[in-house]
């Protein structure tokens, strides 16, 4: 049996391995467990998508101390643009010079690259990497899994960041509201021969939004954004098998041709879109994070930077009860936990799924709606300015750790 460390974290995605470094740096111990080789996660062209990181996902990311490895890799989003299929009626989200930008993309695979360094380095946590969970206990007095080589972990409490479909999760019992959007997002990256000026944009059409990410230029200079292009379920596979020509030009027509001569900068992947909120997040010595609490349509980015709030949210309730004498498991800090995450995640959940069912209404008569209720934030500075706060990530209460 290995030592005994303070959290068993099932999970060493984005989510669950800035978990285990925030914890480090809290003075709490881990063991981290995935069944993926960090190699195979970061291969070339294994995962082509990218994440929008908010102003306090950055801020998370510097108080752990990844700033240096990631700040030369991610692209300033400077402002973001919202649009109904190109019409008149626009918004432009562009925070004043002195504020910072909206947010960071960055490749995923860089993300990966930075915490895995990172957590190779870091003594208090033990990763066990390449190896699957045959069994979970749960107790009064603490938790253990046993691995497919036989070896047993303990910890104090366990963590769920498996993703949506959390083993953890669904054992203790923990239900959520799901739903399928009947959707699939194809991702990739595009050359393209005029710069996007650190400009996101959001194209809504009815078969779904059109997204494009500004990406830092190639090492040769060349111009690049990512593409989230949400299509019916049914029509994945055909864009998928559709010629780099056909595609690029279909793309050329949904972007009405702003960024000029299109190539592909990577290869094509289609992911499921889905809906699930888990109707709690903790049970006797269990929290849920990231993806295993929570999965939201991509359509605002928020995804991966609801995950990250969960983990300082969680660091931080840890860390203050183990000050007043209480261990990592205890109902009470597990409860506040419950209280403090409950509620932002649920409502961006909401949001999120409610913007998609809008924008997904077919016709010229929503679409002026839509078009007019644009039009009217674009002209109220201070609905601009609560939108801008809630990308950023700054708004409500907000633990230590995702501030600058």
């Amino acid at each position: 049996m290995t030592p005994k460390r303070d959290l068993i974290i099932l999970g060493g995605g984005l989510v669950g391995m800035t978990l285990a470094l925030a914890a480090a740096r809290s003075g709490l111990t881990s063991h981290v467990v995935d069944r993926s080789d960090p190699e195979q996660l970061t291969a070339e062209g294994v995962d082509g998508r990218a994440s929008a990181i908010s102003t306090a996902s950055w801020n998370l990311f510097t108080n752990i101390g990844l700033a240096g490895m990631l700040e030369p890799l991610g692209c300033p989003i400077d402002a973001i643009a919202v649009t109904d299929g190109l019409r008149p009626g626009q918004i432009d989200f562009r925070p004043e010079p002195d504020e910072g930008s909206l947010g960071r993309m960055f490749a995923n695979r860089d993300l990966r690259l930075a915490l895995f360094a990172a957590a190779r380095n870091e003594p208090a946590i033990a990763w066990h990497s390449g190896v699957e969970v045959v069994s979970r206990r749960r107790g009064e007095h603490g938790v253990s899994v046993t691995l497919g080589d036989g070896r047993e972990l303990t910890g104090a409490l366990m963590v769920a960041a498996e993703g949506r479909l959390s083993p953890a999760r669904d054992e203790a019992g923990i239900t959520a509201a799901r739903w399928d959007y009947h959707h699939r997002a194809v991702v990739t990256a595009l050359y393209h021969e005029k710069p996007h000026d650190n400009v996101a944009w959001e194209i809504f059409y009815p078969a779904g939004p059109f997204a494009l990410l500004p990406l830092l230029d190639s090492a040769e200079g060349r111009h690049r954004s990512a593409l989230v292009w949400t299509v019916a379920a049914r029509d994945a596979d055909a864009m998928l098998a559709l010629s780099e020509r056909a595609f690029l030009a279909e793309a050329q027509k949904k972007m009405g041709g702003m960024f000029g001569t299109l190539t592909l900068a990577a290869p094509r992947m289609a992911f499921p879109l889905t809906f699930h909120h888990a109707a709690k997040i903790t049970a006797q010595r269990l929290a849920v994070v990231g993806d295993a609490a929570h999965g939201i349509h991509p359509i605002a980015g928020q995804g991966l930077n609801l995950g990250l709030r969960d983990a300082a949210a969680l660091v931080e309730v840890l860390a203050e009860g183990m000050r007043l004498g209480l261990e990592p498991g205890d109902a009470q800090v597990l409860a506040r936990y419950e209280r403090w995450r409950s509620a932002d995640a649920l409502s961006v959940a909401a949001v999120t799924d409610a913007i998609t069912r809008l924008f997904g209404i077919p016709g010229r008569l929503p679409s002026a709606a839509r078009r007019l209720g644009m039009g009217a934030v674009q002209r109220m500075p201070a609905l601009k300015r609560f939108f801008m706060d809630e990308a950023r990530g700054v708004s409500g209460k907000l633990p230590a750790l995702l501030r600058g």
